[in-house]
């Protein structure tokens, strides 16, 4: 029981195409998802595969693969594996899921220099280390983990990184991530933006579920030029006055704020309330005067009244230069000439 035979390969092998030399056709994939299997060493005889989904078996040793040098992609999630990349390295392995298994620590792999995408997720990792050599890993995934401090990524081409779900309380370590496109940090300790600065190709950046609650520390990541997505949910900043309108207008290049789209009226808003222009000043003050004046009491002055030394009302008309004071002046002494005479 558990053990891996020659009608189940054969039941998972499929597509049929060329040998990685190019010299005959051979079945690329093998598909053995949610079979129970505890022992695939028959698999040492199968060295052409390019492509293997183990997951969701009882898998504790991976020598196997050792005998595979043409192997692309591997994903062993969901078993019970306590070793790390316990293999021979395929030398154009590029992407590695090993997510949901007990491993208990990051070991060199500088051998492993073609991977691309790595997922560790819902392991018994402390330490980030062992990927220097790594010069194409663009994805890199350890969210469930056990982490207390961000390491080892010095001047990795990652562009994806998800570290949730940790026991992060600072964002170090980042400096030197210059591609880096997505970052999630959620459901973590983490108290301040700071590290976030200058990484000009950020565009998504989730924080929910952390102890961010200074609206200053926006800061950090205020001159961000593609930041599109910002996710601050549970997060004690949240319960700060105006925060929502002070968020859009402190990163006006947001497009989505904890997992709601921002529309354009709430941007106007947003200036209108924190940086008006001059017409909405201007507007604003008229409001103002108007309400003011209404609350004044109103009276006629006597100089308006006919008497017997002035028999006819006076009216003063003012306004800006060329604004058609002079025409309507000529109008109304044409047609109530009888009250008015051009003064």
């Amino acid at each position: 029981e558990g053990v891996l035979d020659e009608d189940t390969v054969a039941e998972g092998l499929h597509k049929l195409g060329r040998s990685a030399p190019g010299t005959e056709y051979i079945y690329l994939n093998l598909l053995l998802s949610g079979r129970e299997l505890s022992d695939i060493n028959i698999l040492s005889r199968y060295i052409h595969l390019q492509k293997l989904e183990l997951s969701y078996n009882k898998i504790n040793d991976l020598s196997c693969i050792s005998h595979m040098p043409y192997l692309l992609e591997l994903n062993a999630s969901n078993n019970e594996l306590t070793t790390y990349f316990g293999f021979k390295p395929p030398k154009n392995l590029k992407e590695v899921d090993f997510s949901y298994n007990q491993i208990p620590k990051m070991q060199d792999l500088s051998a492993y220099q073609s991977l691309t995408k790595l997922l560790l997720d819902f392991n018994n990792i402390e330490e980030i280390r062992g990927l220097e050599k790594c010069h194409s890993l663009t994805h890199l995934s350890l969210s469930h983990n056990r982490l207390v401090a961000i390491s080892g990524l010095e001047n990795l081409p990652i562009r994806i990184l998800n570290l949730s779900s940790n026991l992060l309380e600072k964002i170090t370590g980042l400096n030197s991530l210059k591609t880096l496109q997505k970052l999630d940090l959620s459901n973590n300790k983490i108290t301040s933006l700071e590290g976030l600065e200058e990484h000009d190709l950020l565009e998504v950046i989730s924080l929910e579920d952390n102890r961010i609650a200074e609206l200053g520390e926006l800061e950090c990541i205020q001159d961000l030029p593609l930041l599109r997505v910002l996710n601050l949910l549970k997060n004690p900043i949240q319960e700060q006055t105006d925060y929502w309108l002070l968020v859009i207008f402190m990163l006006l290049q947001l497009t989505e704020l904890d997992l709601r789209k921002i529309s354009v009226e709430e941007k106007v808003a947003a200036v209108n309330k924190y940086d008006p222009p001059p017409e909405v000043v201007a507007a604003k003050d008229h409001m103002t005067h108007i309400m003011y004046g209404m609350l004044q009491p109103q009276r006629i002055f006597d100089s308006t009244l006919p008497s017997l030394d002035a028999p006819y009302p006076m009216l003063v008309l003012v306004g800006p230069l060329a604004s058609g004071k002079r025409e309507l002046t000529h109008r109304i002494c044409r047609q109530f000439n009888n009250f008015f005479r051009y003064g």
